[in-house]
């Protein structure tokens, strides 16, 4: 596949967002996958656009209400969606129904005629007690699969990405990639796009061996940052996302030396979500 300079939306949650991907001095203080890509697609060919609408915690509900109509009207030729694993992740979804809303989705971004990428899911090896999700999980991405047949669309199997069995590729809550997974995973997409890069990804490594001792203590640790908070929110009804905006909300000319930090370093600001601020 060989793409010509054109306009990359990316529509999602934290997974394209890029949580767990920290960078100071870019919007909402996250990089990602998504941001590498556009970065290594404007060096591969100059006069690319991106813009991202990615929400960390949103629902596939609220990503089809905020998000699809935007994205439309950018009239993009290159789009990448994920949207689905929150609401994989909440005992009372009924992916019959989040299906057919990703299907409503596909088929509005199928007509605008961009090159549309979908995502299934990983099994995320937590805790026991997640592994209850993992048949819905499997459901989710065998309807993620035929939707993509059926519009065309190019799959991105992240279910199938062993890699991601390494601990490094994984930020500390667990659910989200590190830096590291979200290179590997640009990296990937690039591939499926064509797109040569230079990205320097982790050497696959065994995991170090650890005491039952040390692994209680991890295990407790883990608990305390992140699942006790987690639940704090689901109890209160807030998310992460509810006072964020999307990172890059207009489409922006990606620098072709420098990318998006440079073009973040001279002054653009999501607020204004207009590029470069005088």
């Amino acid at each position: 596949m060989t793409l010509p300079a054109g306009r990359y939306v990316a529509l999602g949650d934290s997974f394209t967002e890029g949580v767990g991907d920290p960078h100071k001095h870019l919007p909402n203080g996250v990089r990602g996958w998504a941001d590498r890509v556009a970065d290594t697609l404007a060096k591969d060919r100059s006069g690319w656009e991106y813009a991202n609408l990615a929400i960390r915690s949103k629902r596939l509900r609220q990503i089809a209400a905020e998000q699809l109509e935007p994205a439309v009207a950018m009239k993009p030729t290159l789009v990448t969606l994920y949207a689905g694993g929150n609401d994989v992740l909440d005992a009372r979804t009924n992916i019959t129904e989040v299906l057919r809303q990703y299907e409503e989705m596909v088929a509005a971004l199928s007509s605008t005629g961009a090159t549309l990428l979908l995502f299934t899911g990983y099994d995320i090896e937590v805790t026991p007690a997640l592994r209850v999700f993992r048949r819905r999980n499997h459901v989710y991405n065998e309807g993620v699969r035929g939707i993509a047949a059926r519009y065309d669309a190019v799959l991105v199997d992240y279910w199938r990405f062993e890699a991601y069995r390494d601990a490094r590729l994984w930020a500390p809550d667990r659910l989200h990639m590190s830096k590291a997974g979200h290179k590997y995973l640009a990296s990937r997409v690039l591939g499926i796009l064509g797109v040569e890069h230079s990205m320097k990804l982790l050497d696959r490594q065994p995991p170090p061996s650890r005491s039952l001792l040390q692994w209680e203590r991890a295990q407790r640790r883990w608990v305390n940052d992140w699942i006790v908070p987690l639940v704090h929110r689901k109890i209160r009804g807030v998310t992460l996302g509810d006072d964020l905006r999307p990172r890059w909300p207009v489409p922006v000319a990606v620098p072709p030396r420098g990318g998006l930090r440079r073009l973040a370093k001279s002054g653009y600001s999501s607020d204004e979500g207009a590029g470069p601020t005088t």
